[in-house]
């Protein structure tokens, strides 16, 4: 009876977690009884009990419930004479080489273990990844090493501020490995998630194991390392584990917020070995890339929600507007489809501007004019008082225009307004000013460099 209920079980586990997690974690597991309400599951190592109980022990215990298995909890006991499962996840490589007849039963851990990282997004793949300027370089570079093939840069070192793409790019070289070549071990994992196996195994006294695991992988993942910094027995034992894989030709992928020289309280042998490799910036989003990232995700609502309108400009001004992160950017656009389809109406700009007053006003500009104005003037080596001043030569009123430009774009000041600030100007000669900056940027490479130049700066 137990079996079949399992075995019920085990197919919506595997429906609901994916075959990766479902071979690591859920396949060693063997139900052993139902009792007293009790369902007890035997595993091979303490590890993995410790694992499935903090990850999967609700879900589990949600799909015996609805099987009618009458476990009200679950229970998982570790039986030390069990073998470790050589089984791996879809993607992971099997030892090849027989143990030797003479090798005694307690070996079993040496077995290449389930890999203890996190779950990979679907969601977050390349085809899903919007490549813009400001990412172009990392989005190549990603492309590369997933593709394959001998080590060119190890490792790659992808560093950016929040919502910039880093664990998006991190997941799709995960996703493209594991389609390309199936029979390699990819470990992704956060830094403080490999803290926590560290402390873990430090505690349990299972470091040989430990180590097993993490030096015997293909390709080791490792988002926001900055995490690790200050952890001394942490950078220990990651600055062994990067030496080893890197001794392997193995390929090491690392995340941060900052450049390696950066991250305060990181020993510097490891920035050292982090900085050996490819050190990749992600960019602030630039315009162009926000848009793009609205457009790609409304297309991929429309195809849901066919009968939402959307009202023309509202895009546009939500690229606009919103210049934090792609993530916030992303979550506005939910709320606004989701706010949208129960209501039933279009989405014009006058019921954005209501559904997302809180995301706008948290993330209104505030860079002032007089803060352009001296950006733009300390770029061009003008004066100041040139700028707003009624000079007209061509090294004068280029710059003038730039500012007004970045004027319009970054503050929620009126034509008017701007105008006043460049010397009484009128709000025509602003409008002249940031449609020639609009025409130029996209035939001369140098104003389009300036302008993203100065606009990283003024955000920062």
């Amino acid at each position: 009876m137990k079996n079949e209920v399992w075995g019920r079980v085990k197919g919506h586990l595997l429906e609901e977690i994916g075959q990766n997690n479902f071979s690591n974690w859920i396949e060693p597991l063997e139900l052993t009884q139902i009792e007293d309400g009790t369902a007890r599951f035997s595993v091979p190592t303490s590890f993995m009990a410790n694992w499935v109980s903090r990850n999967f022990s609700d879900t589990i215990l949600a799909h015996l419930k609805a099987a009618n298995s009458g476990a009200s909890r679950v229970s998982f006991d570790v039986i030390a004479n069990r073998p470790a499962p050589v089984k791996e996840a879809a993607g992971a490589q099997t030892a090849k080489a027989a143990p030797a007849p003479s090798r005694p039963a307690e070996a079993a851990p040496q077995q290449r273990a389930p890999l203890p990282g996190a779950p990979l997004d679907a969601r977050f793949t390349f085809d899903n990844f919007v490549v813009g300027k400001p990412n172009e370089l990392a989005h190549a570079a990603a492309r590369r090493v997933a593709e394959g093939g001998p080590v060119t840069f190890n490792p790659l070192f992808l560093y950016g501020g929040v919502g910039l793409g880093k664990t998006h790019l991190m997941h799709a070289i995960a996703h493209e490995i594991q389609a390309r070549s199936p029979e390699l071990r990819v470990l992704y994992l956060s830094a403080e998630q490999f803290m926590y196996r560290f402390v873990q195994a430090l505690r349990d006294k299972q470091m040989i194991d430990f180590k097993q695991i993490f030096r015997s992988v293909d390709v080791l993942m490792v988002d926001d390392v900055q995490f690790i910094a200050g952890k001394d027995s942490t950078q220990e034992e990651f600055f062994h584990t990067f030496n080893a894989l890197v001794d392997q030709n193995k390929q090491i992928i690392i995340s941060a917020d900052r450049a390696p020289g950066e991250i305060k309280d990181l020993e510097d042998r490891i920035k050292s070995r982090l900085q050996c490799g490819l050190v990749v910036d992600l960019h602030p989003t630039d315009y162009e890339l926000r848009l793009g990232v609205l457009q790609t995700k409304a297309e991929n609502y429309r195809a849901q929600y066919p009968d939402l309108v959307f009202a023309d400009g509202v895009l546009e001004f939500l690229a606009h507007r919103i210049t934090t992160n792609v993530r916030v950017l992303e979550g506005a656009l939910m709320r606004l489809f989701a706010f949208a389809s129960l209501v039933g109406r279009e989405i014009t700009l006058e019921m954005t501007q209501e559904c997302l007053a809180d995301i706008l006003k948290a993330s209104e500009r505030k860079v002032t004019i007089e803060e352009i104005q001296r950006k733009v003037a300390e770029h061009y080596s003008i004066r100041l008082s040139d700028m707003i001043g009624p000079k007209r030569v061509r090294s004068i009123a280029r710059p003038r225009q730039v500012a007004m430009y970045l004027s319009k774009q970054m503050t929620s000041r009126s034509l008017p307004e701007i105008g006043r600030r460049f010397g009484g100007r009128d709000h025509t000669t602003v409008m002249h000013g940031v449609k020639r900056i609009e025409e130029l940027k996209s035939a001369d490479s140098q104003i389009a460099d300036d302008l993203e130049l100065l606009r990283r700066m003024l955000e920062a």
